[in-house]
């Protein structure tokens, strides 16, 4: 990466939450372009809130969001999303009533025509393209992830939010999505995720900010964030 070259998304000062709670204290980060960028700690503490206030799910209190070096602070989920922002959240965010194909139909609300959806989710996932006609619901929970990550890799996006890509699911089956994750981003794309294993996400990260009580205490390489876990935070 052009260590001049501006910071895919940019967060500063950021303070969100729920209501009157405050639960992200002024918070600033950034997303060098085509690296991968881990939010660790454990639950509760902020990250999927940074999260969705990145996708435009959760509007800040104060602060601002910049994508592509634009404030973006008052897009819409809906724009970002066309945009090339995209989000896989927690629990999926599948839609299990709906066949693997119908579910890979919703992503072309973003613009991107349904047989270039299809061609990059079968060859990324070719598991998913003999299911194509079983209800989503009915699949395995890493094949679901996998629906997840096909659907959002197909639109093309800028930058990829993952919320929690391990929860629930087997070590065998969290290490073959990870592998998959380190592939696309091999490919030069921008990656934030959230992950509450910390050692899960590490090696795959570029650079990792330590999230405690809505605050980032630590930031750093994957080398430089290996004492601050272990002092405050043992994830995995």
């Amino acid at each position: 990466m052009n260590a001049a070259t501006a910071p895919i998304l940019e967060l500063r000062d950021i303070r969100a939450g729920y209501g009157p709670i405050e639960v992200v204290h002024g918070v600033s980060l950034e997303v060098p372009t085509g690296s991968v960028v881990a939010l660790l700690g454990p639950n509760g503490g902020g990250k999927t809130t940074i999260l969705n206030v990145c996708a435009g799910i959760v509007a800040p209190m104060a602060g601002e969001v910049r994508f592509e070096s634009e404030p973006v602070t008052l897009v819409s989920a809906d724009g970002r999303a066309r945009r090339g922002i995209c989000t896989v959240p927690e629990g999926r965010g599948i839609f299990p009533n709906l066949s693997v194909r119908e579910n890979l139909l919703m992503a072309t609300q973003v613009g991107v025509p349904m047989d270039r959806i299809e061609d990059v989710a079968y060859a990324q996932f070719p598991r998913l393209d003999s299911r194509r006609k079983q209800l989503a619901g009915t699949l395995s929970g890493g094949e679901q992830q996998m629906l997840a990550l096909a659907r959002a890799f197909a639109t093309e996006p800028k930058i990829l939010l993952l919320d929690e890509l391990s929860l629930g699911l087997a070590p065998m089956v969290v290490t073959e999505l990870y592998d998959k994750v380190r592939e696309l981003a091999s490919g030069g794309l921008s990656i934030l995720l959230v992950e509450q294993f910390a050692r899960t996400a590490l090696p795959i990260a570029d650079a990792a900010a330590l999230v405690l009580q809505g605050v980032i205490a630590h930031q750093g390489s994957p080398d430089e964030m290996e004492e601050a876990l272990s002092a405050s935070y043992l994830g995995g």
